[in-house]
């Protein structure tokens, strides 16, 4: 149950977590994407499910302090982002 639920988080927020990552100088392109990759071999490999930033800090490419940066950073982003439902309740009042 918790590695679906880690499954269905990283789904959403690991390709921003990354993006962010990268944006704050953290890590590298280079090593987002081996990241991934790692993620992706997990996956295949019917491994557990890990979070990008675990990868990440597994590896030695990140601290807490930075991923915790990173997290606040994703945070603010999410709650300025509009629910999909909520769109989809504005675009069906729009065309009444």
């Amino acid at each position: 149950m918790r590695n679906e639920f880690e499954k269905e988080l990283s789904k959403r927020i690991c390709p921003r977590f990354g993006s962010i990552s990268v944006q704050m100088g953290f890590i590298t392109e280079e090593q987002l994407k081996r990241a991934l990759s790692a993620q992706i071999d997990d996956h295949i490999s019917h491994k557990r499910h890990r979070l990008i930033g675990q990868i990440m800090f597994e590896k030695g490419w990140m601290n807490f302090e930075q991923i915790d940066l990173v997290l606040i950073e994703l945070s603010k982003e999410l709650k300025n982002q509009i629910p999909l439902w909520e769109e989809d309740l504005r675009h069906d009042s729009l065309s009444v």
